[in-house]
């Protein structure tokens, strides 16, 4: 059932859902059962100063394109994901009238938001790409969602292990981590060193990984607590962020900004050209492989664990990177500006100027 609850002073309406990921069906039965939570409380919604639509939840852009067109009010789309590329790309959705329909709704949803944050310029490209204005777009990377309690690292300490790789977060389809675990079990250019894969997080690929795991050097954690991952982030030398796609780039791992911002240098197994690939290179944060060749990656690993010089200074630089680009307080600050320029200069309206509280 629908509740309510208080996070941070703000009050918070939970909407019900039908809860399933593990396979297409279910994923389609979750989304549209969120979509229909959201047309069933619009009656009871007071009218607020402008609508902030996060996607995905994809299904969720038709309730909020069919509110602000009833009732006259701005609204910003704020774009985590593109899922009509991603579902394409992952098989999740092939060519027919569900893809006919994805399109259709995405393009709506582009033409009739007034303000598109994005979080990589890889998107912008890819809307501008889909006739999307670049006056409507504001690309605004999304910032770490942790905040580091000490300097992390174990080249910074003194803990008891050789060269630890940590992957956290969402262990789907397009992260490509399968492969990946399988070539760090199987190569020889790491047998006799002392190296370990850490992984934490969950997802509809994580038994696929996890049948890959042939030795202890392999360690799949699952769901841990703020406590244990907190650990984990200050034990490890090197992140491991990995991505693979076909065709447009659909998606940005936000595990990247808490990886730097706890000065943990980067191994990106992703594709060379991609939004990560750039950000990495440009901020001298860490090393590049390509997803596409995953049995190249072991050898990389093997390169550094004779440099610990070469680690520590690229962790230097990744934390001043984040701290430069990925601080909290600037995105917040950023957001709030996006806010008030999609109030100004939204589609006319029928109701009194609207005002936008600061500190939101």
């Amino acid at each position: 059932m629908p509740y309510r609850e208080i996070r941070n002073g703000i009050p918070v309406l939970r909407l019900p859902l039908w809860v399933g990921r593990a396979t297409a069906m279910e994923r389609y039965r979750q989304e549209f059962s969120y979509m229909l939570s959201q047309f069933a409380a619009l009656p009871a919604l007071r009218r607020p100063d402008v609508l902030v639509c996060a996607s995905p939840c994809f299904p969720a852009l038709l309730p909020a394109i069919a509110y602000t067109r009833l009732r006259a009010l701005p609204w910003l789309l704020w774009l985590q994901d593109i899922l009509p590329d991603g579902a394409a790309a992952t098989g999740l959705l092939g060519a027919g009238l569900a893809m006919d329909a994805a399109r259709r709704l995405e393009r709506a949803a582009y033409r009739e938001a007034d303000r598109i944050v994005v979080p990589s310029q890889a998107f912008s490209k890819n809307l501008e790409s889909k006739g999307v204005p670049p006056a409507k777009l504001t690309l605004l990377h999304n910032p770490p969602t942790r905040v580091p309690t000490a300097t992390s690292g174990s080249l910074n300490g003194d803990a008891p292990h050789g060269l630890r790789i940590l992957s956290m977060g969402n262990i789907g389809y397009s992260q490509g981590l399968g492969p990946i675990v399988e070539a760090f079990e199987c190569s020889p250019a790491l047998q006799g060193h002392d190296v370990k894969l850490v992984i934490t997080g969950d997802g509809v690929a994580a038994e696929e990984v996890r049948r890959r795991i042939t030795s202890n050097r392999v360690e799949m954690l699952g769901l841990v607590d703020d406590a244990r991952l907190e650990a984990e982030l200050h034990r490890a030398d090197v992140a491991l962020v990995t991505q693979h796609h076909e065709g447009a780039e659909f998606n940005f791992p936000s595990k990247l900004m808490n990886f730097m911002s706890y000065g943990l240098p980067v191994l990106a197994a992703v594709h060379p050209d991609c939004e990560v690939a750039r950000l990495v290179g440009e901020a001298r944060a860490g090393w590049i492989t390509d997803s596409s060749q995953p049995f190249r990656l072991p050898g990389q690993i093997a390169e550094l664990i004779d440099r610990p010089e070469e680690i520590a200074e690229r962790g230097a630089a990744a934390s001043s990177y984040a701290a430069r680009h990925f601080s909290q307080s600037g995105y917040v600050e950023s957001f709030e500006e996006a806010l008030r320029e999609t109030i100004l200069t939204a589609k006319p309206m029928t109701h009194e100027p609207a005002r936008v509280t600061s500190g939101a």
